[in-house]
């Protein structure tokens, strides 16, 4: 064999790549992505609302969850702004993206839900969950910090909401990803 035929060897052969299958990781990330967006932004309307009533100021619920940074200056902290606000929805955003790709993930090698109840449940068993932890094992600095503002009343709104928003990301990221 002469030294040309070993290269042709090592190049691709040409014509049409074959087919690759999609990535279960990509869409598993993709679904939570959207999933943590929508959940985020819903569950945060829920504190705005719940702070209003309840903290005296919207903004409070929020800023609380950067004691992660702040410490306590941060839960007395009850006008918006970029210190405390921002940040602490930036943390809540995260933690919140966090829970839907762990949802994704879990749901990944399952039947599409068959309905909206059924999507519905299978987010709120996620969001029961992260409450679950957030107030059972997580150490106090990084709790999300809702609690030294709201009733428990005002916090199952909180997590009932994330569900909500939970199952409305996943059906627009499956229905991205199918059109």
């Amino acid at each position: 064999m002469n030294r040309s035929n070993r290269n042709d060897e090592l190049l691709p052969a040409s014509g049409p790549e074959p087919a690759t299958e999609p990535s279960p990781w990509r869409d598993v990330v993709r679904t939570g992505l959207v999933a943590g967006a929508f959940s985020s932004i819903a569950s945060t309307l829920a504190l705005v609302w719940c702070g209003r009533r309840e903290a005296g100021g919207g903004a409070a619920p929020t800023n609380a969850t950067s004691h992660w940074v702040w410490g306590r200056k941060a839960l007395v902290a009850r006008e918006p702004s970029w210190r405390h606000t921002a940040l602490g929805y930036a943390i809540h955003h995260g933690t919140a993206t966090f829970w839907a790709v762990l949802h994704a993930w879990v749901h990944a090698g399952r039947h599409p839900p068959r309905s909206g109840g059924e999507a519905l449940a299978r987010a709120a068993v996620t969001a029961a969950t992260a409450c679950a932890i957030d107030y059972t094992i997580t150490p106090r600095r990084l709790t999300p910090g809702f609690e030294h503002h709201l009733s428990k009343g005002a916090m199952a709104i909180v997590y009932a909401t994330f569900a909500v928003g939970l199952a409305l990301g996943c059906a627009a990221a499956e229905r991205g990803r199918r059109g």
